[in-house]
């Protein structure tokens, strides 16, 4: 796979008065992973999809478009997570890779089956904003029907899913429902 189709050579900028990302740290990072990916053996940082998933850029004023970096972040989320999945076969076999898929979809079902308000923790102060408990209960659902009955949905849906804010006990915990969701893309991203 050749990664330079997975990386504009330029990034689009957004007006001088508006917020985008860095254009330093997303080059710096872009060129980190361009070298991680083309020469792993001799890449003095190893980068990976997990790596990929978690990078953040400081907003500035002009910087880069966010949804077009955003974009080719998750195409080269994809392109490392299929390169993790090659090199894995290649080394343990594919029934090493379904195990692996299997314990983590495995981990995953047994939140996806609790009871609707009972998948998360919730904040425990009042005024501690959450996500609202009926959109993240529906995108699990859908996540269900995904994971059993091969309904349709795709890792862009999870990765750009989106809630509306709620406060203290109406709401799940921010941080416990995001970390779910990136166990989420890296199943689907390692799947498809």
């Amino acid at each position: 796979m050749d990664i330079r189709r997975q990386i504009p050579a330029a990034f689009q900028r957004v007006e001088r008065s508006k917020y985008g990302y860095n254009a330093k740290q997303v080059d710096q990072f872009f060129q980190r992973a361009r070298v991680s990916f083309e020469n792993k053996a001799e890449a003095s940082e190893k980068i990976g999809s997990q790596d990929v998933r978690a990078v953040s850029f400081d907003p500035v004023k002009g910087g880069y478009d966010a949804s077009v970096v955003d974009a080719a972040l998750d195409r080269l989320e994809d392109a490392f997570a299929r390169r993790e999945r090659d090199d894995l076969i290649a080394a343990e076999g594919e029934d090493a890779w379904l195990l692996k898929i299997g314990k983590l979809s495995g981990v995953l079902r047994g939140r996806l089956h609790r009871p609707d308000g009972e998948r998360f923790r919730r904040p425990e102060k009042k005024r501690t904003r959450g996500y609202n408990i009926a959109e993240v209960d529906a995108l699990c659902a859908s996540l269900i029907g995904y994971l059993e009955n091969d309904k349709p949905l795709s890792v862009d849906n999870v990765r750009r899913a989106a809630f509306s804010e709620a406060k203290g006990h109406d709401s799940y915990e921010e941080a416990q429902v995001d970390a779910f969701l990136d166990r989420v893309v890296e199943l689907m991203a390692a799947i498809d």
